[in-house]
């Protein structure tokens, strides 16, 4: 039976982490640099990194992590490649070319050693076609559904050809975030628990709207985020469980405080606990929150 969550997290502390210039003009959530040295940033970030690790490992969530690289600003999104139940990965194509580096040979080695890898797409880079993995696509594992916003980094044409080879049904659909612009990752604005989804409609083209609603709603109960909650982040959250199988959401304080109460007694009632860290030099510089740091291990 597929699950939809692990106990396993992967996670890579940043060697570097700096405002990245090549991905700006897609991720409108992250900032320039502007009052603070690069070694003020990439410190604050490793220090964010290490509270937001011990807190997940505290509830008893296993979490793998590798050192990034100097030469990788986002080695910190680990969002370029996926495993899968049966134990097979594939790996993806990145838009910015410093983030293709992420994909360092060590540590493709250290994951199959667990994981067959089955497929590496990183041939469609030189063809300028991109689909960022966990980030582009949301996975309803247990009713094999991938949600997906098209994006410069969602590729429509390769995700259809992604769910048919794959066997998953596709979840299609435009998006528009506080720029006017298409927003720059799905993971941003939703994600799929055992029980919740938690997504923003307003965000959704309306001419996709009422197709999404009623998709996401036949499985699971829904949370609805605003427009502005998105700017804070709530969307970018992961389920993870416990040995004991204890269910906890993991995203941002930002993010847990932008909620309202009726939102978090809601999903309290689908979790042993929300899981938060505050990340706020990570959400600024990387335009990325709680959920881009982390990949599922299963």
């Amino acid at each position: 039976m597929n699950k939809q969550s692990t106990s396993h997290l992967f996670m890579i502390e940043p060697e570097s982490f700096y405002s990245n210039e090549q991905t700006s003009y897609t991720n409108h959530y992250q900032k320039e640099v502007t009052d603070e040295t690069p070694e003020d940033v990439a410190g604050k970030a490793l220090a964010e990194f290490h509270n937001l690790k011990n807190k997940i490992e505290e509830k008893g969530i296993k979490i793998t992590s590798l050192k990034g690289s100097k030469d990788c600003p986002d080695h910190i999104f680990p969002n370029w490649f996926i495993t899968f139940q049966n134990k097979t990965m594939q790996i993806f194509s990145m838009l910015a070319p410093n983030r293709r580096k992420e994909k360092k040979p060590s540590m493709i080695e250290h994951l199959t050693k667990t994981y067959e890898l089955t497929d590496d797409m990183s041939y469609l880079e030189e063809k300028e076609i991109f689909l960022e993995s966990t980030s582009s696509m949301v996975f309803d594992r247990v009713n094999r559904i991938v949600y997906a916003g098209i994006s410069p980094r969602t590729n429509a044409v390769q995700l259809i050809i992604w769910c048919r080879n794959n066997d998953f049904e596709l979840v299609l659909f435009e998006t528009e975030s506080h720029t006017g612009s298409p927003i720059y990752h799905t993971d941003v604005l939703m994600y799929v628990g055992t029980d919740i989804i938690g997504i923003c409609f307003d965000v959704i083209k309306e001419e996709h709207r009422d197709y999404v609603k009623k998709k996401v709603a036949e499985f699971h109960d829904v949370v609805e985020l605003t427009a502005k909650q998105i700017e804070n982040f709530c969307g970018n959250a992961i389920e993870a469980k416990n040995n004991n199988n204890d269910l906890f959401l993991i995203l941002s304080s930002t993010a847990y405080n932008a909620l309202n109460q009726s939102q978090i007694d809601k999903l309290l009632e689908s979790y042993k606990d929300i899981i938060h860290s505050d990340i706020p030099t990570i959400e600024k510089y990387g335009g990325g929150s709680a959920r881009c740091m982390l990949t599922e291990l299963f």
